[in-house]
């Protein structure tokens, strides 16, 4: 299926729980969803099972679905295709094709074994910093059959404070590729309509400004911070 049809399938179908995923901080369950005879492994987040957090606001399942419209807006195929249904069997939450994996490969196997990935790599620390992904763990970067990097579990973004934790530094200080680059600019100055329904305007703003700083440095940021932007486990 295109990305299209993931899409229209995700926000029809019928979500049909099949279990918890014990490892996910928020509650997060593995669901089947089908339509017409058409069916596809999804993760369901419903804002029901979401701990309250002191620096974000609630409903951060909203802001999977941001993440989805600005790296489909980028083109630049980052994360999985991920709608919101306000159907779902425990209520709100988003839904997200399930990437098919192996759950042995992670950021630190495919930096040091995959030396092909590293492109998909540096544009995901790309996209880490106009998000302000406070939460890329190793275990969030998953490696597809197709050789295709995709990012998980971005509820944790947009912030407008600068939160940046990622354990992507391998390519601190390196210059931006031109085409990332080009892809950027028009990001600068008119952003995705539907962010304005799911981010709040000051963080929109923010996106603005982290991509403005981006465009003019040419090159990704280090941690100035001695190794405090790493979230905790790494893995």
């Amino acid at each position: 299926m295109t990305t299209h049809d993931d899409e229209a399938l995700l926000a029809t179908g019928e979500i049909e729980p099949v279990g918890l995923i014990e490892s996910s901080s928020n509650s997060a369950l593995l669901a089947q969803v089908s339509a017409e005879g058409v069916s596809s492994m999804a993760i369901y987040k419903p804002e029901e099972g979401e701990r309250p957090l002191r620096d974000f606001p609630p409903r951060i399942y909203r802001r999977e679905r941001a993440a989805y419209v600005l790296s489909n807006a980028l083109g630049w195929g980052i994360v999985p295709p991920t709608v919101l249904r306000d159907d779902a069997p425990f209520g709100p939450g988003s839904v997200q094709k399930f990437v098919p994996h192996d759950p042995a490969q992670h950021y630190f196997t495919l930096y040091d074994s995959h030396p092909e990935t590293h492109e998909q790599l540096l544009r995901m620390a790309v996209f880490d910093v106009v998000a302000n992904n406070t939460d890329r763990k190793g275990g969030h970067v998953l490696l597809d059959p197709d050789g295709h990097v995709w990012g998980i579990d971005q509820g944790l973004c947009f912030s407008a404070p600068f939160k940046l934790r990622t354990v992507i530094w391998e390519f601190a200080g390196e210059e931006i590729p031109a085409e990332l680059i080009k892809d950027l600019e028009p990001m600068h100055e008119d952003l995705p309509a539907e962010l304005e329904d799911l981010l709040f305007p000051v963080e929109q703003l923010a996106i603005q400004m982290r991509i403005a700083e981006l465009l003019d440095t040419g090159r990704l940021p280090f941690d100035e911070t001695g190794g405090y932007r790493i979230p905790w486990p790494p893995l």
